[in-house]
């Protein structure tokens, strides 16, 4: 019986072993990949050099301001009789806002203009008397001298009676009022608040050192907290001198504001362009190679990749500006260049 199972792990054995060697020889057989040919060109990505406009870009802090900005008070005190504007209404320039009671100052203008009337009559009369010799030239000027006493009187009446009624003084946006109808008003009370939101003023400070670079009528671009959204500016004024403490210098763009998007008070983030060049040589950030002496591409001539060393120091978050190297129309390689050699065969894609 033990011979049995000694036969049987004999042969179990020698059927492991023919299995073992079958496999190997098809394993063998099993041919091995073939090896890109010495000299197959690389497939890389191009790009033609194409004129753009370059600039630097300076981040500033800043705040979003009204073009016009006025507390709404009364010259004159006295009881408010009747409110025009609705609170958070577009007013005109020169709509009246509210007026107040003028009773006695219309009683008093009527007492003047009777006496100017009667200053009028005597210094006619004393004018006719003079001719005559009745009066001496003493009493004709005293009766001139009243009646245009009276018309001051007259004129100063009606200009305090003018100041009853309050005007915008120019169109804009008024706010929250402070006062109701039948109030008694001093000229030390603030009505309301009106501004000029469009356009709208953008006010931010910028180091000393960029002074000479920002000019009027330069263009920039700003943001607002809660939107991504830019907004278009223009510089109209600068400082004309520097904060000895900060080391900055104030500027103030004007910004359109037609949908009334833009409020005042706001925080805005300025991007303000400097070093603007036209027909600039800009070429993408990953397709510098840098090496000891400085930076270098490769650039797709007949076939083959070129090295050519460059000379760049400004540059975005995307792009950096050539100086010397590469000229409008070169093809610049943009991929794989850490693979690549010069004089290497490459087969370019072109990006468009």
């Amino acid at each position: 019986m033990k011979k049995k199972y000694i036969y049987l792990i004999i042969i179990i054995g020698i059927g492991a072993f023919a299995a073992y060697k079958f496999s190997s020889k098809n394993e063998q057989k099993i041919k091995a990949p073939e090896e890109a040919p010495k000299g197959a060109p690389i497939e890389v990505n191009a790009l033609i050099i194409k004129p753009r406009d370059f600039s630097n870009t300076l981040t500033a802090s800043g705040s979003i301001e009204p073009n016009e900005q006025v507390q709404i008070r009364s010259e004159v005190s006295g009881i408010i009789r009747n409110l025009y504007f609705q609170e958070g209404s577009y007013v005109t320039k020169g709509q009246i806002l509210f007026d107040i009671d003028d009773t006695e100052l219309q009683a008093q203008l009527l007492q003047m203009q009777t006496q100017e009337k009667l200053a009028a009559e005597n210094a006619r009369r004393a004018s006719l008397l003079l001719e005559k010799e009745a009066i001496s030239t003493q009493e004709n000027d005293v009766a001139r001298a009243d009646l245009l006493s009276a018309k001051a009187q007259t004129q100063l009446i009606e200009a305090q009676i003018a100041k009853t009624k309050v005007r915008a003084p120019f169109s804009g946006k008024i706010g929250l009022r402070s006062v109701s109808a039948g109030e008694y008003l001093t000229p030390t009370t603030v009505v309301a608040n009106l501004l000029s939101t469009n356009p709208l003023k953008v006010s931010f400070a910028i180091p000393e050192k960029y002074t000479a670079q920002i000019k009027v009528g330069q263009p920039l671009h700003f943001t607002v907290s809660g939107s991504s959204q830019k907004y278009e500016a223009k510089i109209y004024a600068i400082e004309p001198g520097i904060d000895a403490q900060t080391r900055t210098i104030q500027i103030r763009a004007l910004a359109a504001n037609d949908e009334g998007k833009l409020y005042p008070g706001s925080f805005a983030k300025i991007e303000l362009p400097i070093n603007m060049i036209k027909e600039a040589v800009l070429v993408p950030t990953e397709a510098i190679v840098p090496i000891q002496d400085g930076k270098q591409v490769f650039l797709y001539k007949n076939g083959a990749a070129v090295a050519v060393n460059i000379e760049a120091d400004n540059r975005t978050n995307t792009d950096i500006l050539v100086n010397e190297g590469i000229l409008l129309g070169d093809t610049v390689i943009t991929s794989g260049i850490m693979s690549l050699k010069d004089g290497m065969h490459v087969r370019v894609h072109l990006k468009p």
